[in-house]
């Protein structure tokens, strides 16, 4: 039984590594749209935790009448945060993402009142400003994946008062990625368009896939309020 599991978990990882080939955005994207079948499968063989880490968090601060909530899911993918902020009552969803594939399963989960294509930090969110009153984004914020600079866009999107959760990894490969967010979140901080709620730092937050780690990776979320303009 248990070599069945590690052939599974290095299959996954196989899969995983082949990402960081995808240089320009069109390999993402493509790369994204074959992966989607088995996104949710295998995401659960890593132990992925990041989206039931976020949706605790915005759960844990958030203090407005949550099912009349209009949440924007940034980098949505199949709808996993969704999931896990329905458990908590949240029950207006608008979800964007750069693959089709991955958006077309969301679709199947009948969560989101609307959702829409677009190409994170290559065009701009396709959504009014000032509108919603939770934006989140897990998994995307990482080398590789999306700009730093996308986080102005997430803060525009958000109602005065409302709040960001996001989230990043803390291992080796995105390190310097990391370095870059946390002085661009303390910059617009500074600029008084947000103050940070929380940040919490998690140890397990999912199996490693390089080959310089193994065990399991840490991780951030990080949740900030937006600021009266």
């Amino acid at each position: 039984m248990m070599s069945a599991v590690t052939n599974t978990f290095e299959n996954v990882k196989a899969v995983i590594l082949s990402a960081h080939k995808s240089t320009t955005s069109r390999d993402k994207v493509d790369f994204y749209n074959t992966w989607a079948e088995n996104y949710d499968q295998d995401v659960d063989i890593l132990d992925y935790r990041a989206p039931s880490l976020a949706a605790n968090s915005i759960f844990s601060h958030f203090t407005g009448d949550r099912e009349a909530a209009l949440v924007l899911d940034v980098a949505c993918g199949t709808g996993l945060v969704a999931k896990q902020m329905k458990k908590h009552g949240f029950g207006h969803f608008v979800g964007i993402d750069g693959s089709e594939a991955m958006l077309e399963l969301a679709r199947g989960t009948e969560l989101y009142q609307d959702l829409k294509l677009c190409m994170l930090g290559e065009e701009p969110l396709p959504v009014q400003c000032g509108l919603f009153d939770v934006v989140v984004i897990v998994g995307a914020l990482s080398v590789g994946q999306v700009p730093v600079g996308v986080v102005r866009e997430l803060c525009k999107s958000t109602k005065s008062g409302g709040c960001v959760c996001m989230t990043t990894r803390s291992n080796h490969d995105n390190l310097e990625y990391k370095a870059a967010l946390d002085r661009e979140l303390k910059q617009m901080e500074e600029e008084g368009l947000w103050s940070c709620v929380e940040v919490t730092e998690v140890e397990d937050w999912e199996r490693a896939v390089s080959e310089q780690e193994d065990g399991y990776i840490s991780g951030s979320v990080y949740l900030y309020k937006k600021l009266q303009q």
